[in-house]
């Protein structure tokens, strides 16, 4: 069996089930990962609804008991039931077992990747594993590939998914009986699995669409951030529904639409901070320039940083943040929960400003109007697009004299050019071999102008980069 140190990415390790994903990779994965994990060595696992997911799981579980880790099993659960286990002391799952908490979580999931795909999100110590540390972890496997471990499945079972439903039927009780019709589409991911007990516990108005996990996702992508995918939960809403939330995958993501419109990310973000008193609000590169000036106006202090889920769960840490946001619907919620990215939780919360009557299409329509382009991704490859993005830094510091006016560079995740009237992004992806680029502007000309001039200087990077091989 072949090593491929492709699977180890910036935010978590994916690949092809059998190909990239196999029985000696994912055991050595689980053995070297628990000489990562200390203390006690306390480790839980929760799988997606893929059919390979409960494979990987026993393999998994067999490399983590061979480095001397006690494992618990979630079964199948939603991602942000995985988060959840961090939090909680494992006697509160079952009595019998130790008054303290796990050392850590892995999530067996492919999120909103083709059936074919798996992976793993890791936690350790109620941190994100990522970045240098799973690059590490790959050149460890790789200097040990012909290490041996024996089939060993011992694991302790554990119910987080019913804690996780009575939190959240504690904590959103005020919820009970909303008057609203409400769609949910879960795309045959696992949100379904607590979702539906959620808001029959809250007594709402809904229904359910493809609320079954399945993991060959037989009606449609399970990605939201696609519009193609939200075909059926517009139709039911358009039909007989005031409310629309859909989720990728394992749950951690999530898009919000009315019968007028689609609810980015960053425009959630500002939505949430209404109720969250003097909120910090963090925000990815990627996010509407709209968002970080209305969150400044309100008296909110507002943090522009690196996409990733890992790297916006850290950046909460260290700035104290309330609140973090992906475009893509990743929502982190430190006000009130625990500072990790849950697609059901922040549901919740926006039915709460529902509740508390506010006009979500009132509050969209009363932002300032700009142009803004989906994410554009220019492909490449995964050796050649950080040095790709170093040409264009360079090309950028004596640009075409036919390149739009810069005002400044914000270079903290690929380079954000500001110009007179709107910004360009372009950032070499973590986990695909792309770049993405994203315009936006007051006037849709103008946009069109930045993404031509950047293109441009794109395939005049790429041009000095084979020139110089």
């Amino acid at each position: 069996m072949e090593y491929k140190s492709t699977i180890f990415r910036e935010y978590d390790i994916r690949g092809i089930f059998k190909e990239d994903l196999h029985e000696q990779s994912v055991k050595l994965i689980g053995h070297f990962l628990g000489k990562v994990v200390s203390k006690d060595k306390r480790v839980a696992i929760g799988y997606d609804a893929r059919s390979h997911s409960p494979q990987l799981k026993d393999w998994l579980v067999s490399g983590l008991n061979s480095s001397g880790c006690e494992v618990y099993d979630m079964g199948m659960v939603a991602t942000p039931v995985n988060y959840f286990a961090n939090y909680q002391n494992l006697s509160t799952f079952d009595s019998s077992l130790p008054d303290c908490a796990i050392d850590g979580s892995i999530m067996i999931t492919g999120s909103h990747n083709p059936p074919e795909y798996n992976g793993f999100k890791i936690t350790i110590n109620k941190a994100p594993f990522f970045g240098e540390d799973i690059y590490a972890l790959g050149r460890e496997i790789e200097q040990n590939w012909d290490l041996e471990i024996k089939d060993n499945t011992t694991a302790t079972q554990i119910d987080v998914k019913s804690k996780y439903i009575e939190f959240m039927l504690n904590e959103f009780k005020e919820l009970k009986g909303l008057d609203k019709k409400l769609i949910l589409d879960c795309g045959n991911g696992v949100a379904g699995v607590v979702i539906e007990d959620i808001f029959n516990g809250l007594e709402l108005n809904y229904k359910g669409l493809y609320c079954n996990p399945d993991g060959t996702f037989p009606n449609h992508h399970p990605d939201p951030s696609v519009e193609e995918n939200l075909a059926s939960l517009k139709e039911a809403l358009k039909k007989d529904g005031d409310f629309g939330f859909a989720y990728d995958g394992d749950g951690d993501r999530v898009a919000v639409l009315t019968k007028k419109y689609n609810i980015k990310g960053d425009q959630m973000a500002l939505l949430y901070a209404m109720d969250i008193e003097n909120p910090i609000v963090i925000g990815e590169v990627k996010c509407s320039q709209v968002m970080y000036d209305e969150l400044e106006k309100r008296g909110a202090k507002a943090i522009m940083y690196k996409t990733g889920h890992s790297n916006l769960k850290v950046k909460m840490k260290e700035t104290n943040a309330h609140l973090a946001c992906e475009v893509s619907g990743h929502i982190f919620f430190k006000h009130r929960y625990f500072g990790y990215d849950d697609a059901i939780y922040a549901t919740l919360r926006m039915l709460e400003l529902i509740a508390k009557g506010i006009n979500l299409d009132k509050e969209i329509e009363a932002l300032p109007k700009v142009y803004s382009t989906e994410e554009i991704k220019v492909k490449t490859s995964d050796e050649q697009k950080f040095p790709l993005m170093e040409k264009i830094k360079e090309l950028l510091q004596n640009p075409p004299t036919n390149f739009p006016k810069i005002v400044d560079i914000i270079t903290v995740d690929g380079v954000r050019i500001n110009f007179e009237n709107g910004w360009g992004l372009v950032r070499a992806s973590n986990t695909t071999p792309v770049l993405v680029t994203r315009f936006e502007s007051k006037d849709e000309k103008l946009a069109i102008e930045y993404e031509n001039s950047v293109n441009e200087l794109i395939k005049m990077a790429q041009e000095l980069l084979v020139s110089s091989e």
